[in-house]
């Protein structure tokens, strides 16, 4: 007897089946990846000093991203067997619809929900530096609610800045080991080019391409899943045993599409520095900018054409310092 059809048989609750079922599920993925996170994320960073987080407070992380990782799930998958038993023709264009609906409100509560749950962060103290990013803001014509700093300093040495929410939310929010080893100049530069994502509606633009991959991969199951079920001796999409063959059609569908979403991602990262030294017609700047991230986050500055193509969303560091050289 499978798992799946063991956790059917205790409960007599649908909804209750669905949240075992992903619960276990996911701490079995857990416990056979935990290895290899365990070595990215916390041996590899403190070998190359990049990290100066202590092992309980990276355990604790780990147990934070895993519920928020284990609610959203649960909501995602929650809606997509409810949708399934309420429309089983039309499914795929409703739980597609809802996923997208779900990232739209998810991007506005991140700011406000989820990144404090893992740093502090309070209005910037230094208020020449404010003063400089809101007038920056005022001149790219973008309304934002305040600067903030975050406690990167307590569990990395990388450096940061965002640009980030939606509305009332939208909020700059810098890393205290981005402002404290950056000049003005530098982390303006880092800005204009988070501003001339949003100016150029890049997240809006990226949504709406994930989106669609989102509704083209629900509607590629919903034609082929009854040859694949058959294939893997299920006869019904809704069964509970079925769901992992619906993350593995996500799992396929998104190595195949990789590339293209990193090579949009590289077009737009193209476009925001050229607009940042534009705005500023501060090329010195982002020059230096660039050498300092690329040497306290240790990047990779000319990575290998391949390795570039399938999985680098940003272009090259030496790429971006050549291209500010080149404007006049």
């Amino acid at each position: 007897m499978s798992i799946a059809q063991t956790i059917e048989g205790l409960l007599a609750n649908k909804a209750l089946d669905v949240a075992l079922y992903l619960l276990f599920s996911s701490f079995i993925y857990y416990c056979i990846s935990f290895g290899l996170n365990f070595y990215r994320s916390f041996i590899l960073e403190h070998k190359f000093l990049l990290s100066s987080q202590k092992i309980n407070d990276w355990l604790l992380d780990q147990l934070k991203s895993g519920v928020i990782s284990y609610l959203i799930a649960l909501i995602l998958v929650g809606a997509f067997y409810l949708i399934l038993w309420l429309s089983p023709q039309a499914w795929w264009f409703w739980v597609s619809l809802f996923w997208i609906c779900f990232n739209f409100i998810f991007a506005k509560l991140l700011p406000v929900v989820v990144i404090p749950l893992f740093f502090k962060y309070k209005p910037l103290t230094d208020e020449s530096l404010r003063a400089r990013i809101m007038l920056l803001a005022k001149k790219m014509k973008i309304n934002i609610l305040d600067c903030f700093e975050i406690d990167f300093s307590k569990k990395t040495l990388k450096a940061n800045a965002a640009f980030v929410g939606w509305g009332a939310t939208r909020r700059v929010i810098l890393a205290d080991t981005l402002k404290d080893k950056y000049t003005y100049d530098e982390i303006e530069a880092i800005l204009v080019h988070e501003f001339a994502h949003y100016k150029m509606r890049h997240l809006l633009k990226l949504i709406l391409t994930n989106s669609l991959v989102t509704l083209v991969c629900f509607y590629i199951i919903f034609r082929t899943s009854n040859f694949v079920l058959g294939f893997f001796g299920f006869s019904d999409l809704s069964q509970l045993g079925a769901l992992p063959l619906v993350f593995l059609y996500f799992v396929i569908f998104g190595f195949l599409m990789e590339p293209f979403g990193n090579f949009l991602s590289r077009y737009m990262e193209r476009n925001a520095d050229k607009m940042a030294i534009e705005v500023t017609g501060n090329k010195e700047a982002f020059i230096l900018m660039m050498e300092k991230l690329s040497s306290q986050n240790l990047a990779d500055r000319k990575p290998n054409p391949i390795i570039k193509f399938f999985f680098f969303d940003h272009p090259s560091i030496e790429e971006r310092i050549e291209m500010a050289r080149r404007v006049k």
